[in-house]
């Protein structure tokens, strides 16, 4: 198959929401249509929890909830689809920013109960910043929720988009008897008490036709030639063209737990999603379809297999083919690599490939060459940007509880700060390690795979700091920036990159040394050169 067709096969693309709308069973479900699992990671009592197949850390398993991003890829109707499920919980949204550099459009979920969730509005907005393209999927039909049309004009108002319906519930919770499919014109309709099957898909493009009532009954067909003819009259009908550049997103009903409405939102994700697209570095933009390779590291994972202590460096090939074993460049440190064994993913499993196209996630074996946001290429020095270390919100002191194993506590420390983890923070004045969360669940994560992966304790002390800030004076050598530096050493730190660090203890003291040293820049985050 020649290259120009390898990548239209391909999608990639990322699955988001708030924590317990529904986003890792649907991944699931997505894999199970595409024949990827034979089955599902059910709950099968709620003593004895198979962990969805997307979840492999055992803090995952523990906790019930996805902290890292896992890459699965399958093919389905000739197309290779690339998912990567992010954690939805906002302790770990910087790996969900992280990851959304990386995917071509996405996929929001939304619990019909509860509507658009605080964490749906942050990462909705980093997508309409990038102008990622994304379909809504509104999830658990089978319960009680709010009004079909009241949650649409909540997804217009509170994320700001311009929806499309492409399918529309008959009923909802107890009355549910199946769904509408605009985009395809048929209805599917569901049996038996626990409405797990799909009973019919019935081809169905004239609803003025009475069969509808011996279907559906009266009442349901009444409504449901109502609730579409408001929806013709009240939405735009679907345009690719708007839903690729970001200003239409299309939306579907259905039951991830319940597998109905899923096939059709992968059916019509799989028309009308885009092929991986232009890349902008700080050079040029670039295309999937150029033929030299170039890629970049949105992910570092440490211990994947706890027994080999092995790194992965999750890589996102925009252009050209990537091969095993051709030396490629790394940008940042000007020197040929070579990788005899690179992985594709199916969540913690792996295999070796020959190559991979524009769109694949590439898992390289890292000795601690890579960092986050690291180039690979043919020769060509590109940077890609966008994929920033947010300033943290949380900081405290890390301790060495076990004065034995200070070395293994020093490594699991530099592994799980390269993965992104957290940020660590040494201070000026007495080489002091703080590390800087987004949310307080990742200093427990920290602290259990510290101990589960690297045999280090660690203890943690409050250490209060309001925001971490980037240095950018205008003159390195001024006496204003001297000043400051002599002034506010207590509150100087550098993070891992050596970037210096104003730890500001209050909002008041950063208002203070803005006005005091106005050719001070303070950033909130690390790119801004």
């Amino acid at each position: 198959m020649d290259f120009k067709k390898e990548i239209e096969r391909r999608r990639t693309f990322g699955i988001i929401s708030h924590p317990d709308a529904g986003k890792t069973t649907l991944t699931e479900k997505l894999l199970l249509f595409g024949g990827a699992i034979q089955e599902a990671g059910a709950v099968k009592s709620n003593k004895i929890k198979k962990g969805a197949t997307s979840d492999f850390m055992e803090i995952e398993r523990q906790r019930g909830i996805s902290v890292a991003t896992s890459v699965l890829a399958f093919i389905y109707k000739d197309k290779k689809i690339n998912i990567l499920d992010t954690p939805g919980h906002k302790d770990f949204a910087e790996d969900t920013f992280r990851t959304l550099t990386a995917v071509d459009s996405v996929i929001v979920v939304i619990d019909v109960a509860k509507g658009v969730e605080e964490q749906t509005e942050k990462l909705v907005e980093v997508c309409r910043m990038r102008n990622i393209p994304m379909i809504v999927f509104i999830n658990k039909l089978d319960r009680e929720g709010k009004d079909a049309f009241d949650l649409l004009d909540e997804v217009e108002q509170k994320l700001g988009l311009q929806v499309t319906p492409l399918s529309f519930p008959i009923g909802m919770g107890y009355d549910f008897q199946g769904i509408y499919n605009i985009y395809e014109k048929n209805i599917n309709l569901f049996k038996g008490e626990s409405k797990k099957r799909i009973a019919d898909t019935i081809s169905f493009d004239d609803l003025s036709n009475p069969e509808l009532e011996k279907l559906i009954g009266d009442k349901a067909a009444a409504q449901l030639r109502e609730h579409l003819e408001l929806v013709e009259g009240v939405y735009p009908s679907f345009d690719r063209e708007s839903y690729l550049d970001g200003s239409q997103q299309p939306v579907f009903f259905g039951s991830a737990l319940n597998n109905f409405g899923v096939r059709e939102l992968l059916d019509c994700f799989v028309d009308i999603a885009p092929a991986p697209r232009p890349k902008k570095a700080e050079e040029r933009i670039v295309k999937a379809e150029e033929s030299k390779m170039s890629g970049f590291v949105f992910k570092i994972h440490a211990n994947m297999d706890p027994k080999h202590r092995d790194r992965l460096a999750f890589v996102k090939i925009v252009s050209g083919t990537f091969e095993r074993n051709k030396p490629y460049l790394h940008v940042r440190l000007g020197k040929q690599l070579k990788f005899s064994s690179p992985n594709a993913f199916f969540a913690e499993k792996k295999a070796v490939i020959d190559e991979s196209f524009p769109g694949d996630i590439v898992g390289l074996h890292d000795t601690g060459n890579f960092k986050i946001g690291d180039t690979l290429t043919e020769g060509e020095a590109l940077h890609y940007r966008g994929i920033p270390s947010f300033s943290p919100e949380h900081f405290r002191y890390i301790n060495n509880a076990d004065p034995m194993k200070a070395k293994q506590l020093a490594k699991g420390i530099d592994q799980l700060m390269d993965e992104g983890v957290a940020q660590l923070f040494i201070l000026e004045l007495n080489g002091r390690k703080v590390i800087g969360t987004v949310g307080a669940l990742q200093y427990e994560v920290i602290q259990y795979r510290l101990e589960h992966e690297y045999g280090a304790k660690c203890t943690y002390e409050p250490f209060p700091v309001h925001k971490a800030c980037w240095v950018d004076p205008e003159d390195p050598q001024g006496d204003e920036f001297q000043e400051f530096l002599r002034v506010k050493q207590k509150f100087l730190a550098r993070d891992k990159q050596g970037q210096l660090v104003f730890l500001a203890d209050s909002a008041f003291s950063l208002q203070m040394v803005r006005q005091k040293y106005p050719s001070v820049h303070l950033h909130f985050t690390s790119e801004f050169n």
